[in-house]
This record gives structure tokens, C-alpha cells and sequence, in this order.
């Protein structure tokens, strides 16, 4: 079974890129400000599933003409504020980061890609 970390790290490796560490969130920890930034950067899972969702975001944005990568962009806006509305409850950011995961895969298996 094919999953957005696998297509994410693969592609990340194959084209020589630096992955972050499994404990740093894709932002800057120290400038955290919104309660559910510092909820992930306190939660070593919510972190990685914070790198996941923004290496796998930024090369599917990176796939894209300005159309496409226009509406990507509109829809990683309206997940980071429904993100943002759950706060501090891991839980509800541990749905949200999934359910982001499984949207960016279903846009990665949409593309068409060579044999």
C-alpha cells in the first residue's frame, strides 16, 4: 500500500532533498504562538506528522502549474484553520493531520504519471 510518507520520503531522498528531524516540527518551534503550534511542537507524533504533511505538500505544490498549485494552496489555508480550531486537543490535531494526508494522497494518485 502506497502512502503519502512513502511518496514523500521516497521522492525527498531520491531527489537528495534534507528531510528534517522526527522531532522538529516543519516550522520554528520557538516562534509558536497559536495553541495548536505549541500542542505539536510539545508532541514528539503530532511534530512528525507535522514534517509529513509539509514535505508531502511542498512537493506536490512543486508538481504544479499556478492553476492547480492556486487551488493547493487555498485548500492548505482552510486545513490550517481547521487545525487551528482544535486547539490543544491532540486528538482532534492527530484527525485533522490524517485527514490533510489522505487528501494529499488522493491529489499525488490524481496526477498522471509516466510508466
Amino acid at each position: 500500500m502506497r502512502t503519502v510518507h512513502g511518496v514523500a520520503l521516497g521522492v525527498a531522498c531520491a531527489l537528495g532533498f534534507v528531510v528534517l528531524p522526527a522531532s522538529a516540527a516543519s516550522f520554528d518551534c520557538r516562534k509558536a504562538k497559536q495553541a495548536d503550534e505549541k500542542a505539536i511542537c510539545a508532541d514528539r507524533q503530532l511534530s512528525e506528522l507535522d514534517v509529513q504533511m509539509a514535505t508531502t505538500y511542498r512537493l506536490l505544490r512543486g508538481l504544479f502549474a499556478m492553476g492547480m498549485r492556486g487551488n493547493l494552496g487555498d485548500s492548505q489555508l482552510a486545513w490550517l484553520e481547521q487545525r487551528r480550531a482544535c486547539g490543544t486537543d491532540k486528538a482532534c490535531l492527530k484527525q485533522r493531520y490524517q485527514e490533510r494526508l489522505d487528501a494529499l494522497q488522493k491529489v499525488y494518485d490524481g496526477i498522471d504519471k509516466p510508466i
